[in-house]
């Protein structure tokens, strides 16, 4: 019999395209709670699952010994504290991103889930996707050759509706603009496929918004493959359109364009050597556009911690590494300067790029 993993959702916001995701797996999830202070926006989210209750108070879910998982859907500003209360009443943590907004608060996080045993699975649900998934597989079966250049953009449109919450766009609440919000999924692929970024130079500047935050960016990028990175972010697009490209030895692959799933279907894989199309259609055919974004993570956060499989989900490493990148990027951007990666243990921006 399937082991169904009790959850608490904490923040409907998010939470809600969270609790859809759920709603395609009661077999293998049961959601008990959905908390938020607007009782109301937590009911709306309730009605998607039979048995679960809206509540107002998380410290209900914490202290239910029944609840194996607190997925924390809350503002930015709140994640980190948060999931270190969840880690501490004894719970697993799934956390959106992003994780923290300091290098500090992450080792908190690594230090007490293992002190506790419980984990923490940082929200990258871009990968879940076939385009993606066939050039991972085209990776780690050997077919990529050397990874030469990648490309990234993050082309979106927001507006005053967006910065109606009052959270966001604001340093105290969002933890940052675009690269903390918005590029670091495509920023994760990138990592994920060529290896962490060891060197970073950055120009960041609000240019579309009212805001405090940045809403622009060009970032440049050398991974620990060797891989030159470029990626190109604004809020100010007509429309929302991202695209993930990158040319190897042997392949050059370059996604679709939809904003919210780039790793989905519709990626070409263009052979080097036309004699080696053959050899790459065939693994690329491999993976149907099945198990998408938040479905495909919840399963594999199910999968992992049932039977304990191997699979393909984010790690806190990523989690890190993905704030350790944000922190570079700032310092780059603020200090005119390239800087190079892993940073020392006593960097200027450890506890934090807060102004």
């Amino acid at each position: 019999m399937t082991t169904r993993l009790r959850v608490a959702i904490i923040g409907a916001g998010i939470g809600k395209n969270h609790m859809i995701a759920y709603a395609k797996l009661m077999h293998l999830f049961d959601i008990r709670y959905v908390c938020d202070l607007n009782i109301d926006r937590a009911q709306d989210v309730v009605e998607l699952m039979p048995g679960c209750r809206a509540i107002a108070d998380m410290a209900e879910a914490f202290a239910d010994p029944d609840i194996d998982i607190i997925d924390n859907c809350l503002p930015p500003h709140l994640h980190a504290p948060i999931s270190l209360a969840a880690l501490e009443a004894g719970k697993h943590v799934i956390c959106e991103k992003p994780i923290s907004g300091s290098l500090a608060d992450v080792d908190r996080m690594i230090d007490a889930a293992k002190r506790i045993g419980k984990q923490v699975f940082p929200v990258f649900q871009y990968r879940y996707g076939a385009g993606y998934r066939a050039a991972h597989a085209l990776k780690t079966r050997g077919l990529l050759g050397k990874a030469y250049t990648l490309s990234l953009e993050t082309h979106w449109q927001r507006g005053a509706d967006y910065y109606a919450q009052k959270w966001r766009g604001m340093w105290k609440g969002e933890l940052g603009g675009a690269i903390v919000s918005h590029a670091c999924h495509i920023h994760n692929l990138a990592t994920h496929l060529t290896g962490e970024v060891v060197e970073v130079a950055a120009f960041l500047d609000t240019r579309v918004n009212p805001i405090e935050t940045e809403d622009c960016g060009a970032i440049i990028m050398r991974t620990g493959d060797g891989a030159l990175v470029t990626s190109s972010l604004t809020l100010g697009a007509a429309g929302n359109t991202s695209r993930f490209r990158a040319c190897f030895e042997h392949v050059m692959m370059t996604s679709d364009t939809e904003a919210y799933h780039i790793g989905g279907g519709n990626w070409t894989f263009l052979a080097t050597d036309p004699a080696r199309q053959a050899e790459i259609d065939a693994i690329v055919a491999l993976y149907p556009d099945t198990e998408r974004r938040f479905t495909g993570m919840f399963m594999d956060i199910h999968a992992h911690l049932t039977e304990g499989k191997d699979v393909f989900l984010p790690t806190m490493v990523e989690g890190r590494h993905s704030i350790e990148l944000m922190t570079a990027i700032y310092d780059s951007a603020r200090n005119g300067r390239f800087v190079s990666l892993p940073l020392a243990r006593d960097h200027a921006l450890s506890d934090g790029w807060l102004p």
